[in-house]
């Protein structure tokens, strides 16, 4: 470096040439400015997180192929709702030929395959491409994170599953059904799809935030909730044929989709799926409550676990 170069010069500067007046050093500041806007804070994160994953569900805000599979299995979920509603109108029976707590049930197929395609959409392909450590290097917590997660997948899932049923009630009013016996029923129906939404939220989310692989964790998704219910639907039949009905409401406890029709059962007036229909009674209900609470309380647990490992 030449002597005359000033040690606050900026580099590659136009050197004056020999004999003529020095010119005047400029200092270029490219450095960053400080941030004087509002801080908008944790709550703010959490919530911007909750409303894109739940648009993400959609695909709203992302490319029209990503919209195709869950608006479709939005209409094949509406679909026999507004079928349902126009015979019982038009042959203006007194009551719907389906309960509203076990429009769900019937379609549980339809609701998982949405859990299976939406569930590694909002998880998996942050753990792909390592986003989640960019994630918690703003103000936000692990537990805004899984919150915000949970409570979208929960919320898509929602939407999915009580918009027919609103469809159910709507049409039955239109069609002059007894207006108290139809909120009721509406009232179970509504509170038996939030309950399978959060359990549904919570198994979906666990098994795709195992695997960075969108395939690997629709898979997976699929085979729990398909392999359990065949699983249990088989035992409930043998034990049926064996006369052993006792066994039944015991052996629902061990899918997913099941536990939800037994506490319905139990609890909403809803009429069991169960061969023979020998649902849980009231004393077995809580038995199914309680193995539900800690399905949920342990699918939460287990994501916060799983993204405090991946956020380091």
């Amino acid at each position: 470096m030449s002597p005359k170069t000033q040690a606050g010069d900026a580099p590659g500067a136009r050197q004056a040439p020999r004999g003529a007046a020095p010119a005047a050093d400029v200092i270029h500041n490219i450095g960053y400015r400080h941030y004087d806007g509002p801080r908008l804070g944790r709550a703010y994160a959490r919530r911007s997180l909750f409303s894109q994953s739940l648009r993400g569900a959609y695909g709203l805000g992302r490319s029209a192929k990503s919209k195709v599979l869950p608006m479709l299995l939005v209409g094949v979920m509406c679909l026999p709702a507004g079928i349902i509603v126009a015979v019982a109108v038009a042959t203006k029976t007194d009551e719907l030929p389906v309960e509203y707590t076990r429009y769900a049930i019937i379609l549980q197929a339809v609701i998982g395959l949405f859990v299976a395609a939406q569930a590694p959409q909002s998880v998996s392909r942050d753990l792909r491409f390592k986003t989640v450590p960019l994630y918690f290097s703003r103000p936000i917590e692990t537990t805004d994170y899984v919150v915000a997660k949970f409570a979208a997948m929960a919320s898509a899932i929602f939407l999915l599953t009580a918009t027919p049923v609103l469809i159910l009630y709507v049409g039955a009013l239109l069609g002059k059904l007894d207006f108290v016996d139809q909120t009721k029923g509406f009232a179970q129906g509504m509170l038996s799809v939030a309950l399978l939404s959060l359990l549904f939220a919570g198994i979906g989310l666990v098994i795709a935030a195992l695997t960075p692989r969108r395939g690997f964790g629709v898979a997976a998704v699929i085979a729990v909730l398909t392999i359990s219910y065949g699983a249990v639907s088989v035992m409930q039949g043998i034990a049926d044929e064996q006369g052993e009905t006792g066994a039944i409401e015991w052996i629902g406890l061990f899918s997913p989709i099941t536990l939800i029709d037994g506490i319905g059962s139990a609890f909403l007036g809803a009429t069991s799926a169960a061969p023979g229909q020998f649902g849980p009674d009231a004393a077995v209900g809580v038995v199914y409550l309680l193995v539900y609470a800690v399905l949920v309380a342990g699918a939460y647990g287990l994501l916060v676990r799983r993204y405090r490992k991946v956020g380091l």
